[in-house]
């Protein structure tokens, strides 16, 4: 963590951010009705996980850091679920899904490593 000097040099915010601009991109194509609906949520979930990860990093004690990641981790849950939900009713393609569901769980080990590392560091 001696490298880290940002929260954009986290390896688990840089794989939770290539997420969410995917998500952000094959979303455009749901249906106009789904703005405030299923899109909405899915981007408001993924935006999430960027968002808490940020937050944690500003955190000074190593329980409000981890607060902060574990509501990225859940909100990473969110996302994978409404995700299968799109893929269910052909809001997006099988492989589409696939990659966001690839890069979810990608974030998903790299923050739990980050987890285990502020437990690690700093209790």
């Amino acid at each position: 963590m001696s490298d880290v000097k940002n929260f954009t040099d986290l390896f688990a915010w840089q794989k939770a951010h290539a997420f969410v601009v995917e998500v952000y991109l094959i979303s455009r194509k749901f249906p106009k009705s789904e703005m405030y609906g299923l899109t909405k949520q899915l981007r408001d979930s993924s935006v999430s996980v960027v968002s808490n990860i940020a937050e944690g990093f500003g955190r000074r004690s190593w329980k409000e850091k981890l607060q902060f990641y574990n509501i990225a981790r859940a909100s990473l849950a969110e996302a994978q679920s409404q995700i299968l939900v799109a893929r269910d009713i052909n809001y997006m393609l099988k492989e589409e899904a696939s990659s966001l569901l690839s890069k979810s769980e990608e974030a998903y080990k790299l923050l739990n490593s980050l987890m285990s590392t502020v437990v690690k560091v700093y209790h």
